[in-house]
């Protein structure tokens, strides 16, 4: 076979796997899901088979310990958690009532500088803007959690996923050792290369990043629940689980926390005490956690990572943030592939 229809080959089957990810993507959430715990999971299952001689004891051991601490934390923290949603929603006529206190004024001092027919100009184009940006969310928000039958899928997660996730751990080696054989021989070594540079990258970032968000969580819920802000728990967890967009999810936590520590606080060292904890929450994420749990494997870019997590959940739902991150780290080693061969060609070289 000439490297043309090689290419073509490869090319016709990407393409058919992009359509099948998008005809199916409303019934892939569990498959992915469990494809996603058995990958993260493997290394211990692989230490436990060890001990135990037996995959599928470890398997199950493994699995049944894990959805258990899920389950525990779940039923323990859902009452909390919905509890401070609703208080928090029950607020948000007095934020925007605080918000309108403190920027009339500005608004005020701003209409006498450039006049009304200028700030009117600047309202109409900040308001169109705000439309267009509350109807992309809304797409977004739809295609996550309606367009894939939220229902089907919330039960399929439930009872569907630790099935696939058991299946997948307990064959995980003869799964790779398969595809590892039905590699094309002449490129077999290319490609397995390329595999582990991708392996290192996922597990940097997924299985570490992972563990870096559930710290930092449990350190801003534990630091603004001492500072005595209302729905800390709240905030906390939310902000370390944003984490995983890079940057967004403190910024994000931040201004929500000053938000409501201006509805409840008025002396300053409580706003003091508010940005004290973010501050030691990041210099601990920036000393030891990221170094230590994803140091420098990852090469990804956060605004690559981004627009990985906005493109995925736009075009495939819930079923496409859970593939962002991979699929971003697969097509960034492999285009660190083709820029080093092309740097290494004649057509860079001359």
């Amino acid at each position: 076979m000439s490297r043309e229809m090689q290419m073509r080959v490869w090319v016709i089957g990407f393409f058919v796997f992009i359509f099948l990810l998008y005809a199916l993507s409303s019934v892939l959430t569990p498959f992915v899901a469990g494809l996603a715990v058995a990958y993260f999971l493997d290394p211990l299952a692989d230490r436990l088979e060890a001990l135990l001689k037996s995959r599928s004891a470890a398997t199950a051991l493994i699995l049944l310990t894990f959805f258990a601490v899920v389950s525990a934390f779940g039923i323990a923290l859902f009452p909390l958690l919905q509890a401070q949603v609703t208080g928090l929603i029950s607020r948000l006529p007095d934020a925007i009532n605080v918000a309108h206190g403190l920027l009339d004024p500005l608004i005020a001092k701003i209409e006498l500088e450039l006049g009304a027919e200028e700030l009117q100009k600047i309202k109409n184009g900040a308001g169109a803007f705000a439309g267009e940006a509350v109807s992309w969310l809304i797409g977004v928000l739809k295609s996550l959690f309606l367009g894939g039958k939220a229902v089907v899928n919330a039960l399929s997660l439930l009872f569907i996923m630790p099935v696939v996730a058991f299946f997948l751990l307990r064959d995980w080696d003869l799964l790779v050792a398969k595809v590892d054989g039905l590699l094309p021989r002449r490129s077999a070594d290319t490609i397995r290369q390329q595999f582990r540079e991708i392996d290192a990258t996922i597990a940097g970032f997924v299985r570490g990043q992972a563990t870096v968000c559930l710290a930092l969580g449990a350190i801003y819920a534990t630091g603004l629940t001492l500072v005595g802000l209302d729905f800390s728990l709240l905030i906390g967890l939310g902000t370390g689980l944003m984490a995983f967009v890079p940057y967004v999810g403190m910024i994000v936590g931040l201004l929500t926390a000053f938000a409501v520590a201006l509805m409840q606080f008025s002396d300053p060292l409580s706003f003091v005490l508010v940005a004290a904890v973010f501050g030691v929450g990041q210099s601990i994420d920036a000393a030891f956690l990221t170094p230590n749990l994803v140091g420098g494997r990852v090469g990804l870019h956060p605004v690559w990572i981004i627009f990985a997590l906005m493109t995925g959940g736009a075009l495939f739902g819930f079923t496409g943030v859970l593939l962002a991150v991979p699929v971003a780290s697969i097509i960034g080693v492999l285009v660190r592939f083709a820029i080093g061969r092309y740097m290494s060609c004649a057509l860079y070289t001359g």
